[in-house]
């Protein structure tokens, strides 16, 4: 089955996901991309994707690259422009065009709508906005399951890289107090979409929570400290005013993401001892967050 996958060019969601499907004879990809020079594209390329330039602010070029697809993996990006009314746009766009072509499954990187949630108390505008496309897909009765990730493991080594304190000693600095934070790598949400891809009547309307980890700022500080040999401890980041309301908005976002039963009874053999998918059990997911500090030599200086 051909398969359209946005967010490749970042290498990130969109790039973890193809690079699994293209493992799969089932699958062949369609990996759309506004530059098909960068390097994430081109290395796909490589792996046999078929690369197709497409501006999502275009309907013509997204319809054209959904035309003749079984299915597709959305990523619309808030942070790319910061504008949540755009995101729903480019979101809203895809949901017509894929009810348009008749798409059978589309896999949509969402998450919860707070400001519905919270009855308007709150908004969080990259989460609202994707908490907005997911209910357009269902209002207009699109076959879609939304994966919802945490924290990528991967920000600890861009974001929110601990800052060095001493002679082998850093500081993690997360403004979540004592409030546990699911977290995983990014790079294990390809085995996941394929599974859902492959499952398509167990998953469709479904909304899959992800976490390969759930610890409180001082734990995975712990978990650095234990596998990488130095001292990490926890930042505890200032409580202005301003951090004080950050970091309630943060408790209201995370707390919606855990692993649901649906995720359990698909995805459980991923924690098995030896499965090549690490990351979904915590023994797994630890070791691969020290792993990113090991290959990537970033954490500040």
């Amino acid at each position: 089955e051909l398969v359209t996958m946005s967010g490749v060019s970042s290498g990130a969601q969109g790039g973890s996901v193809a690079r699994a499907l293209l493992k799969d004879p089932a699958f062949a990809v369609r990996a759309v991309t506004r530059d098909t020079t960068k390097p994430a594209a081109v290395e796909l390329a490589g792996l046999g994707a078929q690369l197709v330039k497409v501006d999502l602010a275009s309907q013509a070029e997204v319809e054209a690259a959904l035309k003749g697809v079984y299915g597709t993996f959305l990523v619309t990006n808030f942070w790319e422009h910061f504008d949540k009314s755009k995101e729903v746009q480019q979101g809203k766009m895809v949901a017509d065009l894929a009810k348009k072509l008749g798409l059978k499954h589309v896999v949509y990187s969402g998450l919860e709508n707070v400001n519905r949630i919270t009855g308007g108390k709150l908004t969080v505008l990259h989460f609202d906005g994707k908490g907005e496309v997911e209910e357009y897909f269902r209002t207009i009765s699109v076959p879609m399951t939304s994966v919802r990730l945490p924290f990528y493991f991967e920000n600890f080594i861009s974001f929110f890289k601990p800052t060095k304190t001493g002679p082998d000693t850093y500081s993690v600095g997360l403004p979540m107090g004592d409030v546990p934070m699911d977290g995983m790598s990014v790079a294990d949400l390809g085995p996941v979409v394929l599974s859902i891809l492959k499952s398509r009547e167990e998953f469709v309307g479904k909304d899959i929570g992800l976490s390969a980890d759930r610890l409180t700022v001082v734990q995975y500080s712990e978990v650095m400290t234990r596998c990488l040999g130095k001292t990490f401890t926890d930042g505890k980041v200032q409580w202005s005013c301003r951090i004080r309301v950050f970091t309630k908005r943060l408790w209201l976002v995370f707390i919606g993401f855990y692993i649901t039963e649906d995720l359990q009874g698909n995805l459980l053999p991923l924690t098995e001892e030896g499965n090549p998918h690490r990351g979904f059990g915590n023994p797994h997911s630890q070791l691969q967050l020290s792993s990113l500090f090991r290959t990537s030599n970033q954490t500040s200086e």
